[in-house]
């Protein structure tokens, strides 16, 4: 018997392991903007082989017309003259350095999709990404209320987003808006949304909005995507470690 609940025991951990690992597999490609065709420090293009433009391996950015006014930065030379895209110093970078994407959400946003792979139609899955505010140097002015458009859906394309035509199948959410005084930074922030997926391939894509400003550039980094797991799988784990508990409890009384 004490055998028999041993192996029960670790056959439920084992399982309970897998599932937990299959759940936190991130489904983004290159979801910290790392992998560029042409430089960390550039304006986001559509098409590829642009002087002066970049492209994000698994992301396409599109206005209806090119990239739109998107930019892939890079921590170290965001507050220098030698950026592409200069922000004021009270800017702060995340602790993991590194690349981040950079949106103005009153000129030429251009939208930033990407198409996910390996989805299981009725199950739910987190979306977390750290975004910020921020101001360009040579501008003055508070901006107000700047928040991240997320969609998720079977039928969307780059051209829904940037013409405004209406999505079928999606889902839709916001971040918490954001706003900072003059030449002011809000800080990294952390969202978490959670989707339910409809299909076994979506399109996951972000949009810049927000009120006038001067000029007011939403910023993005770290996004992943990872399945919830099943209630079932939690109470597997909980069963298995309780049986786990009980063979060392009596284990210990038969050596008293």
């Amino acid at each position: 018997m004490r055998i028999k609940s041993v192996l029960l025991s670790l056959s439920a951990i084992a399982a309970l392991s897998a599932s937990v690992a299959n759940a936190s597999t991130n489904l983004i490609t290159n979801g910290d903007f790392s992998q560029t065709t042409n430089g960390n420090n550039n304006q986001v293009g559509h098409v590829a082989g642009v002087a002066g433009e970049t492209m994000l391996n698994g992301w396409t950015s599109y206005d209806g017309n090119n990239g739109g006014y998107n930019f892939v930065l890079n921590n170290t030379q965001v507050t220098t003259n030698a950026s592409a895209l200069w922000l004021k110093s009270s800017f702060t970078a995340l602790s993991n350095g590194g690349n981040f994407f950079a949106s103005d959400s009153n000129y030429h946003p251009g939208v930033l999709s990407q198409t996910v792979n390996g989805l299981t139609a009725g199950d739910k899955y987190t979306l977390t990404f750290n975004y910020a505010l921020g101001q360009q140097v040579g501008f003055d002015g508070a901006n107000t209320s700047n928040y991240w458009r997320v969609l998720f859906g079977q039928s969307a394309t780059e051209q829904d987003f940037a013409t405004g035509a209406t999505l079928t199948n999606t889902s839709a959410k916001n971040t918490t808006a954001l706003s900072i005084a003059d030449g002011g930074f809000s800080g990294w922030q952390t969202a978490s949304m959670t989707f339910t997926a409809q299909s076994a391939t979506q399109v996951l894509s972000f949009l810049a909005q927000g009120s006038p400003g001067a000029p007011p550039f939403l910023l993005l980094d770290n996004v992943s995507l990872a399945a919830v797991p099943e209630p079932s799988t939690w109470a597997m784990m909980l069963g298995g470690m309780g049986l786990m508990g009980f063979v060392a409890r009596r284990r210990a009384a038969k050596r008293a």
